[in-house]
């Protein structure tokens, strides 16, 4: 059987992102797994926080009828009712539980956002580098991905945005604390991204993707996109900030500033279902029901970036330390990342180069590891920008 064209034309942009899980897998076969450091998974390598685990042993215990059954598609009332109180507290503007819709982690909150508002061919600005997976979720829904790059220091060009609007422009996708680069959006770079788009002739929705909301460090916080953008959805997950990637538990909140809300409300209940989630899991809202304010400890992230970025700096890598996330973005030694990747998993060290993510000349490096690993790794760091130089 042969799969279709658009799919085979994707698997040929994502190809490198699954070529380095592919080397990896080969190498630990071939030199074994204590003689590889693999920085490609960003896989959350901390365990959810005990008061989430404590949730789910109540909710599990208590068999309450019809916890397994299905509920209101957009999802449990109470949850929503909840999750609508923490956002009316953070944001300070008047979410309601209609304005919420448990959802398949944030990735199913992005695809059923876009899912609501694109016709064919409508447009969709996106920032470069931007997490691998953007592309296809707005190809999903027969939207066009607009590439707009950010500044030299990552953060969003308010200019090039509203250069790059058409009146097919429906969305601006944002992701902060930004995958891959780890920069946090500051609040006034977002008041100016709101104040241009109050300029426009035609709504444009700004989509902020926000699973690392609280992966942040040195004391940094994130910025309320939705308290700053008056035309804003909010996707939002617990992979990253409870340790739950493969439980996939998230939710899309619609602002209560938004013009045509009822109507987007009704059809992001429709497309959460028509879409094939059906519903969010429900044991998992449950849990959150309880548990949704608990996170997990970051300090070990920070002191693995700290690790990593000071020792790589040392060698002589031009790095900046991330401000959120479990990712550092850097520069590679040769202007062509492909190359460099090569060469640094010829001395046994594995990331994602910047070509899958939309900028050259750079590589993501997980800190999702073993301390042990990343202080194995530098001899081969070191090699690698030897031979490079």
């Amino acid at each position: 059987m042969n799969i279709s064209q658009t799919i085979s034309s994707q698997l040929e942009r994502a190809s490198w992102i699954r070529r380095m899980f592919e080397e990896g897998a080969r190498m630990k076969l071939e030199r074994g797994p204590e003689n590889v450091y693999d920085f490609t998974l960003g896989n959350p390598d901390v365990e959810p926080p005990a008061q989430v685990l404590e949730a789910l042993s109540r909710v599990v215990a208590e068999r309450r009828p019809r916890t397994h059954g299905y509920m209101p598609n957009p999802g449990f009332p109470a949850v929503r009712q909840a999750v609508a109180s923490q956002l009316c507290r953070n944001t300070g503007l008047p979410f309601e539980a209609d304005d919420i819709f448990m959802t398949v982690g944030s990735a199913g909150a992005c695809n059923v956002i876009l899912k609501s508002i694109l016709d064919p061919g409508d447009e969709v600005i996106v920032l470069m580098p931007c997490f691998s997976e953007y592309p296809f979720y707005i190809t999903n829904h027969a939207g066009r991905m607009v590439q707009v790059e950010s500044g030299e220091d990552f953060l969003p060009d308010v200019e090039r945005i509203a250069a790059a609007i058409t009146p097919r422009t429906r969305a601006i996708l944002l992701n902060t604390p930004n995958n891959p680069t780890g920069r946090i959006y500051p609040e006034s770079v977002l008041r100016d991204l709101d104040a241009m788009l109050a300029r426009l002739d035609h709504d444009v929705l700004v989509i902020s993707d926000e699973p690392y909301k609280h992966i942040v460090f040195d004391g940094n916080h994130q910025p309320e996109v939705a308290a700053l953008i008056t035309n804003s959805v909010v996707c939002n997950s617990w992979s990253k900030s409870q340790g739950l990637p493969g439980e996939r538990i998230g939710y899309l909140a619609l602002s209560p500033r938004l013009q045509g809300r009822p109507q987007l409300r009704g059809a992001c209940a429709f497309t959460n279902r028509i879409l094939g989630f059906i519903n969010a899991p429900a044991i998992w809202q449950l849990v959150e029901l309880e548990a949704m304010d608990a996170t997990v400890d970051v300090s070990g992230y920070q002191r693995k970036r700290d690790l990593l970025c000071d020792e790589l700096a040392r060698i002589g890598y031009d790095v900046r330390k991330p401000e959120g996330t479990f990712y550092v973005f850097m520069k590679t030694p040769l202007a062509d990342d492909i190359a460099f990747v090569r060469l640094l998993a010829h001395e046994g060290v594995l990331g994602v180069p910047g070509a899958g993510f939309g900028r050259g000349g750079y590589m993501r490096l997980s800190l999702t590891v073993p301390e042990e690993m990343i202080r194995k790794s530098f001899a081969g760091f070191a090699a690698a920008f030897r031979t490079a130089c």
